[in-house]
């Protein structure tokens, strides 16, 4: 979460799903402060009123078809956090709308720069953050569009900051960030199922596995943060010459998990980029 008191202007954010629903709980952090208030919208009004509070107005569109026009209205930062192949109809459906300085940020992947400043005015700016900003320890990576100033970019990072961590990045390589901060999750996670299937092999309960495992990667994710020493070192810190983990270690080099992690990241760009061609 946010560790340093952050003022934001205004926002609206359109489509509070997932994600949307992560950056709103980095907002509603105590040291983030919202100067012109919260605005966010959703279809059903059950998820709206989920979402109202005395931070937050929260509107639907099945209560309230203009409810998206609405939410922008007065808004600095428009956050756009509906599904890809919803984000032009909806950039079309608010554009006259939208303030004169709005900034629009869209988290949705493949849906370019160049299309999302063809259908509104102002600035455009492209996102991609990563699952683990709904427990504050996300990386998005941003991208400026070719109307959007330092200050409009500044803003898009102070947002995103209440989540995690932001890197600048040119959009030629938000798709390449996508393969590593945005499945990286989820690489993270098929490497924990597998050695906890190991251990309930070698006899231990699912629960006795997932204290040692989910602990473990947990740990050593924490070692890591608070260490000045690279993952390669502190790795050879635990493998003793002549000992038990040397040996496990050159089984799995053995395996060639570099030429692994390539291809398996050279196939998640390359649907990256059948998804933005359509």
């Amino acid at each position: 979460m946010s560790f340093v008191s952050t003022t934001l202007p205004s926002i609206a954010i359109l489509g509070t799903g997932s994600m949307g629903g992560a950056i709103l709980a980095g907002l509603l952090d105590p040291d983030v402060t919202v100067s012109g208030g919260i605005r966010v919208t959703n279809r059903t009004a059950v998820k709206a009123d989920a979402l109202a509070s005395n931070r937050v107005t929260s509107l639907s569109t099945e209560r309230d078809p203009d409810a998206n026009r609405a939410a922008v209205a007065g808004a600095r930062i428009v956050l756009v956090g509906v599904k890809p192949a919803m984000v032009p109809d909806l950039l079309r459906e608010v554009a006259d709308a939208l303030e004169p300085d709005a900034i629009i940020v869209s988290v949705a992947a493949g849906v370019t720069i160049a299309t999302m400043e063809s259908l509104v005015p102002g600035a455009v700016l492209r996102a991609m953050p990563n699952t683990p900003s709904v427990v504050g320890r996300g990386v998005t990576g941003l991208s400026a569009g070719t109307r959007s100033t330092p200050e409009d970019f500044d803003l898009a990072r102070a947002l995103f900051a209440t989540v995690g961590d932001v890197l600048a990045v040119p959009e030629e390589k938000i798709d390449a960030l996508s393969t590593i901060s945005g499945s990286g999750p989820a690489y993270v996670f098929l490497l924990i199922e597998e050695l906890t299937r190991t251990a309930v092999g070698m006899g231990f309960t699912p629960e006795e596995a997932a204290v040692m495992v989910n602990g473990t990667f947990r740990g050593a994710s924490e070692l890591l943060a608070h260490s000045d020493e690279d993952p390669a070192e502190l790795r050879r810190r635990v493998t003793s010459p002549k000992g038990t983990t040397e040996r496990a270690i050159a089984v799995l080099q053995d395996a060639n998990l570099s030429e692994v992690f390539d291809r398996a990241t050279t196939a998640a760009l390359a649907r990256a980029k059948e998804l933005a061609a359509g």
